[in-house]
């Protein structure tokens, strides 16, 4: 009869997956010649593309809101006359090539600073009308004002510009604008690496490093990076497309290139991610035309494999599966009444004990009294073939999950990896010091608002700003004014740590403490005519800890000038003002903090402990508020995360072995439970029923082979319960 369960699904589904793992084993470790660039460079120059993109796109928002927050708080009965404006304005920030107070009604230019601004640009068709001040424009645009927010202008001279124009509030309507520089990223080029600024349209709006702009393959990339610009990012990766391609060169060398766009994630508030910029690296390679030979290793290991499936399956079906159903035929014959005939002797335990106590039933049922001499216990049992057929398939899979193709920490590492390292650290240096300069920029401009007297209505007024303060910028936890012994004024957020009875830090972000839970980090701005006072915003811990939170750069910590830990990127974690992880990172901080005066850091590949890792420092250079911090970025990388050809063959190997130690646990121990385990309990209640045992009525577990023979059983029982002994 057909059945459902028992020794064969199991059998035949080891067969069949042992058969797909020495198909995938001759797959994966097939040879794979080394690409002509590798994946790990590849990958790394798409990771230094999205570094550029974000620092692009953090620099490029906070230009806009530093206008915007400035024509928030500057403007109205608080600035007075434009000019006025403009000299407030200039304090607080130096970044604007040119700044201007336009009447948008007129036309009329009421103040300026700096180079002059494409007024047609902003105004529309107004700025040619009479009372508008004669100014360079770029593209004029048509048909009104242009709206509030960041613009790009493309000046006749080829320079692109970035306007900002933001209301200001007053009786009458003004506009702020503010143009800038559009610079490449703060990545290192050097003499080997290009930097390209694209627009949507595949434009080229700023480069660094040699000129490739004019290429093929860097045209072909431009094209890509815009085209894939629009796409929307993927959940928890890039905010915006990225990638990377392999661009042509000379003899035996080719250009590694990647992009990314300086976009934004769904729900994300960044006036930057609109304006459709990208940002291109490329780096030359040499080939390396070597191979990690794997392939006549995955074929025997395959071959090898399906021998022992081969010997696995024969045992199985010969010691399990033929045993089971020959018992079946036998217990139903008896439960028949064909007793003309002996049970036939089996081997192995269990079979052979079932096989004896029906050969008993059977004598029982010809008239014999019980006996327990039929009791077999001898052979080898089924729970034995089935460890033994595991210890098989487990020694061809334990080596390749443990043993072999070993990389181990002498796996050649390609330079530009570690120079890759460098730069990324550099970057992220360089993007936390300048996130933590923004933050004292804002502190300053709250500090020229402040009032400078004690009245009940001024101090109100002031946490009405800092309020504003808080929730426009998450970088702060607390935002409060102090006077010069230090009492706090006025305050918002969480509690000050301003130390009590201590004058103010001059202007500069300060470390306020060197030990405890958590760093505190403060920017101090001096109030203008306040008396000693002074505007005091402290830095939220988890802002920095996304500062230096970057997918592909390994463990990363920002240390201060005692190499103690500040902050660590989100996937490690850290405890505040531990020490560095191993002494070769102290040692490369310590080689960093010695060259001060250097654009980039300091990248090493170091091998040790049968393993190897990119370690990178950078400290912060270019001065501002943090130049007497003295803190630096430190990242490590262990190359086994990295997709060099060597270690892409350890883990298909380990995977090879880890797919064969599956099949076999599951598959083997689906067996033993289904049908092992019954089996020998079956061989318990036969001899107990072939000892005398009349009263104990037998149940089937499953309705498969060994099922069958206890439904069998119990007939045979209810046969020989009966008075007459028999049917």
């Amino acid at each position: 009869m057909p059945l459902l369960g028992g020794a064969r699904p199991p059998i035949a589904a080891l067969l069949a997956l042992l058969l797909a793992v020495a198909g995938t084993t001759a797959l994966v470790l097939g040879d794979r010649d080394r690409e002509l660039v590798d994946r790990a460079v590849l990958t790394s120059q798409q990771h230094v593309a999205e570094d550029g993109a974000l620092s692009l796109r953090a620099s490029l928002d906070e230009s806009v809101t530093d206008i915007e927050r400035a024509a928030a708080q500057f403007g109205g009965d608080k600035a007075g006359a434009p000019d006025a404006l403009m000299d407030q304005l200039g304090k607080v920030y130096g970044k604007w090539r040119g700044t201007a107070v336009v009447d948008p009604g007129s036309g009329t230019l009421l103040a300026a600073r700096g180079e002059n601004i494409p007024l047609a640009t902003v105004l529309g068709d107004r700025a040619g009308q009479p009372g508008a001040k004669d100014t360079p424009s770029g593209e004029a645009r048509a048909g009104g004002p242009a709206p509030l927010g960041p613009q790009l202008v493309r000046l006749p001279s080829g320079e692109t510009r970035m306007l900002v124009v933001a209301a200001l509030r007053g009786e009458r309507p003004r506009l702020l604008v503010a143009s800038g520089t559009l610079n490449v990223p703060g990545i290192s080029s050097g003499e080997d690496r290009s930097l390209l600024v694209v627009d949507s349209a595949g434009t080229v709006l700023a480069s660094d490093g040699p000129s490739v702009a004019r290429k093929a393959w860097a045209k072909s990339a431009r094209k890509k990076a815009a085209a894939e610009s629009a796409k929307p990012p993927e959940p928890g990766g890039h905010p915006g497309a990225s990638g990377h391609l392999m661009g042509t060169g000379r003899g035996d060398t080719r250009m590694a290139v990647g992009y990314a766009a300086a976009g934004r994630a769904p729900g994300e508030s960044s006036p930057a991610g609109g304006l459709g910029l990208s940002v291109v690296t490329s780096v030359e390679i040499t080939e390396d035309p070597s191979a990690v030979r794997t392939q006549a290793f995955g074929l025997v290991a395959a071959g090898v494999l399906l021998v022992l499936a081969l010997i696995v399956g024969w045992v199985l079906l010969t010691t399990v599966q033929r045993p089971l159903l020959q018992l079946y035929l036998e217990s139903r014959r008896l439960a028949r009444g064909e007793l003309d005939r002996p049970v036939r002797r089996f081997k192995g335990r269990e079979p052979a004990r079932v096989g004896a106590a029906l050969e008993s039933l059977r004598r029982q049922l010809l008239g014999e009294r019980p006996t327990r001499s039929g009791r077999a216990r001898g052979g080898f049992g089924t729970r034995g073939s089935v460890i033994v057929c595991a210890v098989v398939l487990l020694a061809w899979a334990a080596p390749l999950l443990l043993l072999v193709n070993r990389a181990g920490g002498t796996v050649a590492v390609p330079q530009q990896l570690v120079e890759d390292q460098r730069r990324r650290t550099d970057t992220a240096s360089d993007r936390v010091r300048k996130a933590l300069n923004e933050g004292w920029a804002d502190v300053a401009s709250v500090a020229q608002v402040i009032g400078t007297d004690d009245r009940e209505a001024s101090e109100a007024a002031d946490r009405a700003v800092l309020e504003k303060t808080l929730r426009e910028h998450g970088r702060y936890r607390a935002v409060y004014v102090v006077d010069g012994a230090g009492k706090v004024l006025a305050h918002a957020g969480a509690a000050a740590h301003h130390p009590a009875g201590k004058a103010p830090h001059d202007d500069s972000v300060v470390q306020l403490n060197t030990s405890g839970k958590e760093p505190l980090i403060a920017a101090y701005a001096a109030v203008p005519g306040g008396k000693g006072r002074a505007v005091v915003g402290e830095y939220d811990p988890q802002f920095l800890v996304s500062m230096v939170t970057r997918p592909g750069l390994g463990q990363v910590w920002l240390i201060d000038k005692a190499h103690r830990v500040v902050a660590a990127d989100r996937a490690h974690g850290f405890r505040a003002f531990t020490k560095l992880p191993s002494g070769h990172l102290d040692d490369l901080a310590v080689t960093a903090a010695k060259h001060p005066g250097k654009t980039s850091g300091t990248a090493v590949l170091h091998r040790g402990g049968g393993a190897s890792d990119l370690a990178a420092a950078a400290p912060f250079t270019g001065g501002g508020a943090v130049k007497d911090l003295g803190w630096q970025v430190v990242s490590s990388q262990p190359t086994s995360w990295l997709e060099l050809p060597e270690y892409r063959a350890q883990r298909r190997t380990m995977l090879a072995g880890l797919l064969g130690v599956t099949a076999a646990v599951a598959c083997l121990g689906w067996l033993h439970i289904i049908v092992i385990r019954p089996l020998r309990a079956l061989a318990d209640r036969a001899e107990a029923l072939a000892g005398g045992d009349r009263r104990t009525v037998l149940f089937p577990q499953h309705h498969d082979e060994t099922g069958a023979v206890v439904r069998n059983l119990e007939l045979i029982r209810q046969q020989l319960a009966r008075p007459s002994g028999r049917t």
